[in-house]
């Protein structure tokens, strides 16, 4: 799927005209990176051919899909599951497998979206096309648990779009946080234009405002339990996974 690069001159502050051009940027820089997948491939998902460039990325994502899982799984009880950022939602339907759940995915943009509700048709999944606030959901609906899978960079303020998600929880529901990268101060800067040279070299640079750098000390500044540390000798040693896997609870 190739799209133009029509992308020019917008900024955060367009409202709906913003939000239809960010798609199409986002959507353009997937292309540009080789992260639009076929249905076949996406049915598959996170199994993916040996050749592929992101073969050794999908590894680890699979074994945190099945980390996760495995965790929730143990609680033996019926789970009302959210995905916020779901993508294509391949993990969306892989939380889907675990006994006695139904699953929500939401992400704003409309192609992935479509792409999943085409590929993944089980009676516990739905998929919603709708950016993550307070009003994306009917009054009263609440989750058991809330996943951001790759997703938290692409909000601008932590704190924020914690206080949506605990909103949505029951009264001992969780928010899980997996598959990103949390910084200290002293990266924030190299980070930056890091991310801007990577989207600039896309042609695209102007993706750089929407992608966020998130201080670790603000996620453990909330209510937490890490459940994976990357940085522990023995999880460095394994490389099984470079993420954090933190849990958060109001």
């Amino acid at each position: 799927m190739q799209l133009k690069n029509t992308v020019t001159d917008i900024t955060p502050n367009n409202s709906a005209t913003a939000t239809e051009a960010f798609e199409e940027m986002y959507v353009a820089v997937r292309d540009k990176e080789g992260r639009l997948y076929t249905d076949k491939q996406l049915a598959r998902l996170p199994d993916i051919e040996a050749g592929h460039r992101y073969y050794k990325e999908w590894k680890l994502r699979k074994h945190s899909a099945a980390q996760l899982i495995a965790f929730l799984e143990k609680r033996h009880r019926a789970l009302n599951i959210l995905e916020v950022g779901c993508g294509n939602g391949w993990l969306s339907a892989k939380l889907a497998a675990i006994p006695n759940a139904k699953v929500t995915g939401i992400d704003p943009n409309r192609i992935e979206i479509d792409q999943a509700k085409r590929v993944f048709k089980k009676s516990n999944l739905k998929f919603i096309h709708s950016a993550f606030n307070a009003d994306s959901f009917e009054k009263g609906v609440k989750f058991d648990v809330i996943v951001f899978a790759a997703s938290i960079q692409y909000f601008p303020v932590l704190k924020d779009v914690m206080k949506n998600a605990f909103a949505l929880l029951n009264e001992d529901g969780r928010v899980h946080i997996i598959d990103t990268h949390f910084y200290h101060a002293a990266e924030l800067e190299v980070a930056g234009e890091r991310s801007l040279g990577y989207f600039a070299a896309l042609g695209y640079p102007q993706m750089a405002q929407y992608y966020f750098h998130h201080l670790l000390k603000d996620v453990m500044h909330f209510r937490h339990k890490v459940l994976y540390d990357p940085t522990t000798l023995l999880n460095r040693l394994k490389r099984q996974g470079i993420f954090y896997w933190i849990k958060l609870k109001p």
